[in-house]
């Protein structure tokens, strides 16, 4: 059965998404490098800071979208969440085997795969409420819920404690982190 409030909501999360990530590519640097717009934002190019553009829109618009349909599914928060996770799986794995293979990357490319992500995210998502019983276990959306915020925790710790391994490498400078 199509739930078309999802369905809607859908589209315009991945128009919001896309274009809020896309923000916040530049934010950090025209903020003057505020240590707080870091948290949210890419702070070099590395695919762990770039994954940042997806997931804190979608969460800002996952949010919204609880308010206006996401209380009446049982299985509101687990589709967010493993929706977010293909979003971001889907940038990191396009752009590692598409640079992988030609020993280079490419800013339109780049940007084609974010959106390429963001509307990965937006559709497993919507697929998983849409199949409403799939996933509708009340503990499971408890364990969604912390998991979101695991995730913004590890976004805010590695940011400033960044761990020396490749997803975090920045591949224009080589450095790490801020």
């Amino acid at each position: 059965m199509k739930n078309e409030k999802a369905h809607t909501y859908s589209i315009w999360g991945i128009i919001f998404t896309s274009l809020v990530g896309t923000l916040l590519h530049f934010t950090y640097s025209l903020s003057g490098q505020s240590q707080t717009v870091a948290l949210f934002s890419a702070v070099n190019e590395s695919t762990w800071e770039h994954n940042k553009l997806i997931f804190f829109p979608f969460l800002i618009f996952t949010v919204i979208e609880y308010f206006v349909y996401g209380k009446n599914s049982k299985n509101f928060f687990a589709a967010k969440l493993i929706g977010v996770a293909a979003g971001m799986f889907t940038v990191a794995s396009v752009f590692y085997t598409y640079s992988g293979i030609l020993g280079t990357n490419y800013a339109i490319v780049n940007i084609l795969i974010f959106i390429l992500g963001v509307i990965v995210a937006y559709y497993v998502s919507y697929k998983i409420i849409e199949a409403e019983t799939l996933l509708s276990n009340s503990f499971l959306q408890v364990i969604s819920i912390a998991a979101f915020i695991a995730i913004c925790a590890a976004y805010f710790i590695f940011t400033f404690n960044t761990p020396e391994i490749g997803i975090f490498k920045d591949p224009v400078t080589g450095s790490y982190g801020i």
